[in-house]
């Protein structure tokens, strides 16, 4: 076992890597070497952590085995597409983490000094209640991003009532934790609040819509990060501390951005504030007008005789996994003399970046890749915007119809393009399940089937 000072030298250390890579993955260009500050910050800090342990280190190691064995599996069978849902479900995790660190806490208290009890006893409470809501909530986030739930909000009668009243029991349940302290009546108020919270969390994330998916993944991640930081405080682990309030806090940051990016309110959201409900008209399947289609070949000699194009990927390219047909198509135009750029919604795909890494993996030039703010005045002046695979992010009514689900909704304005070529495999809504307008423009065509072999004919025929 390790001295003190070193364990403690080594959780600076890994500390001060988290902040690094933190730092490195602010941006494209330098979040291969956050990922790597990242990895070996989490190494040097496994490896303190199970230094600074007295006994039962063969438990450890078998746990970190098998941890490490799913661990690998998972990361070569998951695809790109997949990684949202992965995400989801590796909060649930932390959270699950949390309220066994919290339970187990209260159960063999011998670490706490007297004087200190109190303050402990609310850790282990707002620890265990922080984990429970991340744990459940990211379960439904997951079943939602896969599939297994649906994505409509789920809208109970009276759900905000029901929400303030699950909080309220559990302050009360809290307080009389805190005077009863130890015994069977304290560990019944901890499990009573256990079980409110599991249903709260998995409550608030179902209640949500689909459309804020991206924001409620960006949610649980620093929810997680709370609930890291109070196992610290409970564990006594300065280093777990730091890590997560750097977690929560980066998360809580990425949240407040998407939200004003979506033009919501951050508590809106969490309440079950929008998402699509079938009460707007805009919501609705049926088609507003008549859509004109094109073909691999018509695309191809419209693209060549345009001098500026606009590319606007979302999950449908990643669906397909067309990101490495777009860079082909990307590197032959510019070959050709013709200005090609890509527009990124903030909230493109099911999790914050999720494009910029498929473009990234597929080796489009970080220079031509450009944040719907960067690049939405540019769209009166571009000949042609070729959308793959997106749908809510481009929608107009956002901006024209006031009674839409996703009103108000800051979109990337392709319509003002002098032509819109749209890909996709039907006429069907996207995610949020709102009709899209801008199928029916007249400067608008259709481009059908699977992204990847569409993409695939067009660079053929150029």
């Amino acid at each position: 076992m390790l001295s003190h000072g070193i364990i403690q030298a080594a959780y600076v250390i890994a500390a001060l890597l988290f902040i690094f890579s933190l730092r490195g993955l602010s941006n494209q260009e330098s979040a291969k070497s956050g990922n790597i500050y990242g990895m070996i910050g989490m190494a040097i800090a496994l490896i303190a952590a199970v230094a600074s342990i007295k006994g039962g280190l063969h438990w450890i190691i078998i746990a970190m085995v098998i941890g490490a064995a799913i661990g690998l599996y998972l990361a070569k069978k998951v695809e790109m597409t997949q990684m949202p849902e992965l995400v989801a479900l590796l909060h649930s995790f932390v959270g699950m983490a949390a309220v066994l660190v919290g339970i187990n806490s209260f159960l063999d208290p011998h670490m706490v000094a007297p004087n200190e009890v109190t303050i402990h006893l609310v850790e282990i409470f707002v620890g265990v209640f922080i984990g429970a809501v991340t744990f459940s909530g990211s379960i439904v986030a997951f079943g939602k991003l896969n599939g297994k739930i649906s994505s409509k909000p789920l809208s109970l009668p009276y759900k905000h009532y029901l929400n303030l009243a699950a909080i309220v029991v559990s302050v009360i349940l809290m307080f009389i934790f805190i005077n009863v302290q130890t015994g069977a009546g304290a560990l019944v108020c901890l499990l009573i609040m256990t079980i409110i919270a599991l249903v709260f969390g998995f409550h608030l994330v179902a209640s949500i819509g689909g459309a804020d998916m991206p924001v409620v993944i960006s949610m649980l991640n620093s929810y997680s990060g709370w609930a890291a930081a109070a196992a610290g405080f409970m564990l006594q682990n300065d280093l777990l501390i730091v890590t997560g309030a750097l977690v929560g806090s980066s998360g809580a940051i990425l949240s407040y951005i998407m939200c004003k990016a979506m033009n919501r309110s951050f508590i809106s959201v969490i309440a079950g504030g929008f998402g699509s409900d079938g009460s707007s008209s805009s919501s609705s399947e049926e088609e507003q007008g008549e859509y004109r289609e094109m073909q691999p070949a018509e695309v191809a000699q419209t693209l060549k005789e345009a001098r500026s194009v606009i590319i606007v990927p979302g999950y449908g390219m990643a669906v397909a996994q067309a990101q490495g047909a777009v860079s082909n198509i990307t590197e032959k135009l510019r070959g050709m003399g013709i200005e090609v750029r890509f527009g990124i919604h903030p909230v493109a795909g099911r999790l914050p970046g999720h494009m910029n890494v498929l473009l990234a993996e597929a080796k489009v030039p970080y220079d031509i890749v450009l944040e719907m703010d960067e690049i939405n005045d540019d769209f009166p002046d571009t000949d042609v915007v070729w959308v793959i695979g997106a749908n809510d992010t481009v929608n107009p009514a956002a901006e024209e119809d006031p009674n839409s689900p996703i009103a108000g909704m800051p979109v990337l304005e392709v319509w003002k393009a002098k032509t819109v070529i749209i890909s996709k495999r039907s006429m069907n809504t996207g995610y949020a399940g709102v009709q899209n307008p801008l199928f029916f423009k007249e400067n608008s065509y259709m481009l059908f089937g699977d992204a990847k072999d569409s993409v695939e004919k067009v660079l053929q025929n150029l």
